[in-house]
């Protein structure tokens, strides 16, 4: 199949090293073309989340291809040669299409069961065919994947309660102050996450949310859309001594919020306890916040205390998704194993076309002597003849390929009919 997947993922690297890699490959689409330009890779898709930064290619050399994998990687997040062992993984072949079924029908996210991934798988597909770096492998894989992720979620309850990072943050909140009534929470950045926060919020009867955003105006919306304020950027540490609850979502290369700043806000808090949730990547706020009195701050990291809890219940749903996984990598694999005959198949109807076109011409004195109905007939009958005799050998070689048992028959074809 020479198919790969290479990458790095919440489980198998922390925060700090996806951080940097995440910052460099935020521009994955213009280094799409560069990673054809790597040594063997003819196919290429990069997938860039906040929890994940994944390559899958098709290659011409395995040990070639991965090594430029590794060494693009490499280069882009300035990883050091130990983090980079540490950290990838790398799949071949049907171990990649496993993986990439996982996790665009959520099964290797953070919280089992989230959204958001489709949609960022289809964003990387998009922009793989918009610099056409994909061909019929990864077209037909990635629609594939598609596929999956769709009887997943329509097919078992693992979506049931859909659940994504911020809803993981709210729920950490609740832990902490129990009820939210009384609560105030400022939300920092107007994205996506932030906005799954503010939903979730809501429906948990939070009393009151500030909206700061570098673009006003889309604080604004998100204000109206939720009953809350919005706040200018540059003015959210004044409402540091005022709010509980802080859930940082923003796409800023650095701290945001550091350490003096929130210990500036505690004079006026009257040891009041903060809470403060960094869910970005890059990480908005600098972690020396969190070793002032009374100041509670996690990370994307610490969610997964969360995703724990929500493991036990999806068990049962999750084995299910893994069982149409299963049966949806077998169904590509049989795809995948025809490719061998179709040129085989393509060529033997060629010229078994080109011996009925060629023989009816040569019997063109005669035929026009028949009637255009005659003609006709005869033609028809050709046609038929020729079918016939295709069907068998077609047949044979579509059913051999799917035990990938097609080679010797393909060869003894080409051999026999001279294709």
């Amino acid at each position: 199949m020479q198919l790969v997947l290479i990458g790095m993922n919440h489980k198998s690297a922390p925060v700090d090293i996806r951080e940097r890699l995440q910052l460099s490959c935020g521009e994955a689409e213009s280094l799409l073309p560069e990673l054809l330009r790597q040594g063997g890779i003819r196919e290429a898709l990069y997938l860039s989340t906040c929890n994940r930064v994944e390559v899958v290619a098709r290659v011409t050399d395995s040990a070639e291809s991965i090594a430029a994998l590794k060494s693009f990687i490499f280069r882009q997040g300035n990883l050091g040669v130990e983090e980079l062992d540490r950290c990838l993984y790398l799949y071949r072949d049907l171990e990649a299409v496993r993986h990439l079924f996982r996790v665009t029908a959520s099964l290797d996210s953070m919280i089992m069961g989230e959204p958001q991934i489709l949609g960022q798988m289809k964003d990387a597909y998009r922009a793989a065919v918009e610099r056409r770096t994909t061909g019929i492998l990864l077209n037909r894989l990635s629609h594939h994947a598609f596929r999956v992720a769709k009887r997943v979620r329509t097919e078992t309850g693992i979506a049931g309660n859909a659940v994504s990072v911020s809803y993981a943050a709210v729920e950490l909140a609740k832990k902490i102050f129990g009820d939210f009534k009384k609560r105030s929470v400022l939300l920092i950045g107007a994205g996506e996450m932030s906005e799954l926060a503010a939903r979730h919020l809501i429906r948990q009867g939070v009393a009151t949310i500030y909206i700061a955003n570098r673009t006003f105006s889309r604080a604004e919306d998100m204000a109206a859309q939720f009953q809350g304020t919005a706040v200018a950027f540059e003015k959210f540490p004044e409402l540091l001594p005022e709010v509980d609850i802080v859930i940082a979502s923003t796409g800023a290369p650095g701290y945001i919020m550091d350490a003096p700043m929130v210990k500036a806000a505690f004079g006026r808090r009257r040891n009041r306890p903060l809470f403060l949730i960094d869910i970005a990547v890059p990480r908005d706020i600098d972690p020396a916040a969190g070793e002032i009195d009374n100041v509670y701050l996690y990370n994307i990291d610490h969610l997964q205390d969360v995703v724990d809890t929500n493991k036990e219940t999806r068990r049962n749903e999750a084995l299910k998704a893994e069982e149409i996984i299963a049966e949806e990598i077998a169904a590509f694999e049989s795809w995948f194993n025809t490719l061998a005959v179709v040129p085989t198949i393509v060529a033997l109807r060629d010229k078994m076309e080109g011996i009925r076109s060629g023989e009816l011409e040569r019997a063109a004195s005669w035929l026009r002597g028949l009637s255009e109905e005659d003609r006709s007939r005869v033609e028809i009958l050709a046609a038929s003849i020729i079918n016939k005799v295709l069907h068998d050998p077609m047949t044979g070689l579509k059913e051999e390929s799917k035990d990938k048992d097609a080679l010797p028959f393909v060869a003894a074809i080409r051999r026999l009919f001279n294709l």
